[in-house]
């Protein structure tokens, strides 16, 4: 192991779109830390698996890195446009919403403005708690590993953690994880793509999931060249179109924050039950007619290659056989209808799970350091509590939904949550943790 010994002011944790923010605003803000970010990708990538073709971004782009915060920044999406020689271009689309390849184009070149503060092709493995003399935590050991199998270990005085959720994978597929035939949608064009380009003959799929993610996949496979054989599968009885509506969509303003975060515990939980259907099992009012239309079309011409399996359970999941030798083994689904009923048995070549993700910090980095934890709620200022002698600061993104709002694992409120970041970071250490925020 490779050991550093300068002391860092701060060390964030991956370097997707909320630590790039807050790398942003650390430097506008002129901030006199030493900072830097760790990543375990070899360069920047914002949900590579999930850049499908004639996909739109569902936020403005007025809701970039910087523009919410500091409109003047030369890091807005509006200057990557000017940079690129776009701008009049795309005013001429009339649009808000660029395409999902254009926006990660934007946060990519984002980050190669600030790739001096990123360490790629460093998975960090732990974090460490270092005690000092007098026996109190002072400082944090974060270790990282390379491809390579080289780890090194950096020490900081803060932490900011924002390494997004681990893929959701629903309990009845617990025993087939790893299986070639279960996929997680977020690994949909790495791995999905490649299979149905060598097959030498149209694939059964599943998707299950009945939210944008899987609205988006099955739209993608039963317009793919392979001509797969897809069954759309979920338990509701239709797909949901996501209110976007300008009302609803101020419970993604900055301020709407502070609203959350000063509700009592039940009520919190209220409002995101209430404003559920913004965010969770929604898909696109027009990705919807557009499926509909597909199997409206497929019913004039008396087709048969998609079904759409509604109000429907996988009751249970086992691998198969390999349709042919040399080939994956298949998955076999037992299929029941929500409300009851006769049980189908069906066997098929892929099941791509669109079963989001779920954030749980015992299974982060945090979990080596839950004696020094007081719970599992961060401040307003996103700081979670510590133990009495510990001394490291420790800041979550995206992982405070239950207290700060549904915005918290969007990217309606990036720039702004990494500016009272920064301004927590440089902050003196004595002072009271519940700072005043940018959005109060």
């Amino acid at each position: 192991m490779t050991d550093q010994e300068k002391i860092h002011d701060v060390i964030g944790v991956g370097f997707g779109p909320s630590n790039l923010a807050l790398a942003i605003a650390l430097k506008e803000r002129n901030a006199a830390l030493d900072a830097i970010f760790l990543e375990a990708k070899d360069s920047f990538a914002w949900h590579p698996d999930m850049l499908l073709d004639n996909s739109d971004m569902q936020v403005s782009f007025i809701k970039d890195l910087v523009t919410l915060r500091n409109p003047a920044s030369p890091y807005s999406f509006l200057s990557y446009l000017h940079a690129k020689g776009r701008m009049e271009r795309f005013v001429n689309r009339k649009t808000f919403f660029p395409s999902r390849h254009e926006f990660n184009d934007y946060f990519t070149w984002a980050a190669a403005h600030h790739q001096d503060y990123c360490h790629y092709n460093q998975s960090v493995v732990r974090v460490a708690p270092v005690q000092g003399p007098n026996g109190a935590v002072e400082l944090l050991d974060v270790v990282s590993e390379d491809p390579a199998g080289v780890q090194t270990r950096r020490r900081t005085r803060d932490l900011v953690l924002a390494v997004g959720g681990r893929p959701n994978v629903p309990e009845v597929f617990s025993e087939l994880r790893g299986h070639p035939a279960v996929v997680h949608s977020s690994a949909y064009l790495s791995t999905v793509k490649p299979r149905l380009a060598a097959s030498g003959r149209p694939l059964k799929v599943a998707v299950i999931g009945s939210g944008q993610s899987g609205a988006e996949i099955f739209w993608d496979l039963a317009n793919d060249v392979a001509r797969p054989e897809v069954d759309f599968i979920f338990r509701s009885h239709a797909l949901k179109p996501s209110d976007d509506s300008p009302f609803v969509n101020e419970i993604f303003d900055a301020g709407f924050t502070s609203y959350v975060f000063n509700q009592p515990p039940q009520r919190r939980a209220a409002v995101l039950a209430e404003y559920a259907n913004t965010n969770y099992s929604v898909v696109d009012g027009d990705l919807i007619e557009q499926i509909y239309g597909l199997f409206y079309e497929q019913d004039v011409v008396g087709g048969n290659s998609h079904a759409l399996l509604r109000s429907t359970r996988v009751v249970a999941a086992e691998s198969g056989p390999a349709p042919e030798t040399g080939q994956h083994p298949q998955v076999e689904l037992l299929l029941a209808p929500v409300e009851g009923g006769e049980e189908l048995r069906c066997r098929y070549d892929l099941v791509i799970l669109a079963t989001g993700f779920r954030r749980r910090l015992g299974e982060t980095l945090l979990a080596g350091l839950e004696e020094f934890l007081t719970g599992v709620e961060t401040d307003r200022g996103y700081r979670i509590g510590t133990t009495a002698g510990f001394g490291p600061r420790i800041f979550l993104q995206g992982y405070s939904e239950n207290t700060h709002g549904l915005s918290d694992t969007l990217l309606s409120v990036l720039p702004v949550r990494a500016d009272e970041i920064a301004s927590g970071l440089m902050s003196p250490r004595d002072k009271d943790r519940q700072l005043l925020t940018a959005a109060e």
